[in-house]
């Protein structure tokens, strides 16, 4: 795909990403109202302003570009036959968004058979919009940004998430292992929008042991352009499952991949029931 055809993609995906940043907005305010359900477990919602966003989402891509191939969050695969992806998270960070908190954004990424190519994640209470292409840098409202190159694992923040689908014990011993190391962390609500604060050096990493492409697809395509380095999703059919993630700063990368054990998979299985 030529330079030409990805900088076609990033405007219009930019463009998208505000439009869809409204419409959330709009439930966002009026949230009280929502029809709320619960999918795999009680801490896994979805409200219809996730299904109402991803399908404004969808309908703009798919008239735009209609032979790239589309995964969302809430409407699953749609086949293409342009090599590219559109990976989508349309509410990232619903709880916080169903509680009155501004913790949460619209990820629009994009893949190929290299990995990720185009990243844009809005976060609309924050009026952040954060943008990305492999090879074109990234940028934070207009602005150039890169990962930090101050702060570290001891004296920065890193970001960390966890979900059921781990064992919460090893959560726990993640916990331990990292602050005896001496690194302190935070969790917001949202992996997407922490992976964006990575690649604008707010953060010096984020963690999650398991995690949807849809969640970290752009985040990932941020980091790698703002100069850090991230933990390869799998490709193919992988992509349409849970993966370990990690972006970071260079010299921070390898010991949180090692804390955290983060290629260990037996670590990190769930026991049978």
């Amino acid at each position: 795909m030529s330079s030409l055809d990805i900088s076609a993609r990033v405007a219009r995906a930019e463009s998208i990403a505000r439009r869809a940043g409204a419409l959330a907005l709009e439930h966002f305010h009026a949230r009280d109202s929502l029809v709320i359900e619960t999918k795999r477990h009680p801490t896994d919602l979805v409200s219809e302003a996730d299904r109402a966003v991803e399908t404004l989402i969808r309908d703009a891509l798919s008239q735009a570009f209609p032979d790239d191939a589309q995964l969302g969050e809430e409407h699953g695969l749609s086949p293409g036959g342009s090599g590219l992806t559109w990976v989508i998270d349309p509410i990232d960070g619903t709880a916080p968004y169903l509680n009155g908190l501004p913790g949460w954004c619209v990820s629009i990424g994009a893949c190929d058979d290299e990995g990720p190519l185009i990243g844009v994640i809005f976060a609309p209470v924050l009026g952040e919009m954060f943008v990305a292409a492999r090879g074109q840098g990234a940028t934070l409202n207009g602005s150039a940004v890169r990962v930090s190159d101050s702060l570290d694992l001891r004296s920065g923040l890193l970001g960390l998430g966890a979900n059921d689908r781990v064992p919460a014990a090893r959560v726990g011993t993640t916990l331990d292992a990292l602050m005896s190391a001496g690194a302190s962390w935070m969790r917001y609500g949202s992996g997407a929008l922490m992976l964006a604060w990575v690649a604008a050096g707010r953060l010096i990493g984020y963690v999650e042991p398991r995690m949807s492409a849809w969640d970290c697809m752009a985040g990932y395509c941020l980091i790698l352009e703002a100069g850090g380095l991230v933990l390869p999703f799998p490709a193919g059919e992988g992509l349409l499952r849970p993966a370990p993630v990690l972006g970071a700063r260079p010299g921070d990368y390898e010991e949180i991949l090692e804390i955290c054990r983060l290629q260990d998979d037996e670590f990190w299985t769930m026991p049978p029931e």
